[in-house]
């Protein structure tokens, strides 16, 4: 009698990818589960910028596996299933989970390390507060345009309560008020360093992406399920587009476009490394 059973389905997907689905499925479960029981699984896996307090190490790895909500976790597992299934089959498993893991973590460098650069003229008024706290020092830093470029109703909330408390202390006893304010002014630093927050696997995708495009270039991709287009040339315009997007820097858009190119440009060292060390290999 013949017991064989024809795989299908989830186990004929590669092990990598398969796992990869799992954990984030998982986690964004447990996300909902205990975000009901007021545990922010989010605030403690995500990425937070590394000169806040909230930010851990282990970020650059966990951030890769949280999203912010169902359809974030959707695409971009449709992607990872879509283009990581292929190229697993090439790669293997051991390869391909470096290569989406280090994407990743390039893909958060490179989105806060534009952040770190963009920070610091309003890091340098901050620190010029600290340093001479007078009145004027402070209508400058509050009425910054630099600190405008990070505002959110959080910190709009925190402002406007600060300014009434500071206007009935200084009436009452100047002194009082500007110690007040120093400790106030270093709560606010703080509170904007750790406003950031990166979740989801986009960076990994879009190094996914690039994968896919170098190592099956002729390949057609249907944009919308509609129109066909060859693999290399969708990579070459996704990037544009994403360029583009952290460019222009719109307001309201929180999509971390320099992250995905930041997941392009990894995906694409990476490759070129792996080929140097095989031609090395074939020479010798």
């Amino acid at each position: 009698m013949n017991d064989y059973q024809r795989p299908s389905g989830f186990s004929l997907m590669p092990e990598a990818v398969k796992n990869i689905l799992i954990i984030n499925g998982l986690l964004f479960l447990a996300t909902i589960v205990l975000g009901n029981k007021g545990i922010d699984l989010t605030s403690i896996l995500g990425l937070h910028y590394w000169g806040g307090s909230d930010f851990r190490f282990f970020q650059f790895i966990t951030y890769q596996f949280m999203h912010g909500g169902f359809a974030h976790i959707f695409f971009n597992m449709f992607a990872v299933w879509m283009f990581g299934t292929a190229i697993e089959q090439v790669w293997g498993s051991r390869r391909f989970l470096t290569y989406y893991l280090l994407t990743g973590v390039g893909a958060a460098l490179c989105h806060y390390g534009l952040f770190y650069f963009e920070l610091q003229p309003l890091q340098a008024l901050f620190e010029t507060y600290q340093q001479s706290p007078t009145v004027e020092n402070l209508e400058t830093l509050l009425h910054s345009p630099l600190l405008h470029t990070y505002w959110s109703a959080e910190v709009e909330s925190s402002i406007r309560s600060f300014v009434e408390e500071f206007n009935v202390q200084y009436s009452a006893d100047p002194e009082k008020a500007m110690i007040y304010s120093v400790g106030y002014v270093k709560d606010l630093e703080n509170l904007i360093m750790n406003a950031p927050l990166v979740v989801g696997a986009s960076g990994c995708v879009f190094g996914l992406l690039l994968a896919y495009g170098m190592l099956f270039p002729n390949n057609v991709i249907y944009i919308y399920f509609a129109l066909p287009i060859k693999a290399k040339y969708f990579v070459i315009l996704y990037g544009a587009i994403e360029l583009f997007s952290g460019i222009a820097n719109v307001r309201g858009d929180n999509v971390a476009h320099f992250a995905h190119l930041g997941g392009l440009i990894t995906g694409f060292l990476l490759i070129q490394f792996w080929r140097n060390q095989n031609r090395r290999k074939f020479r010798y």
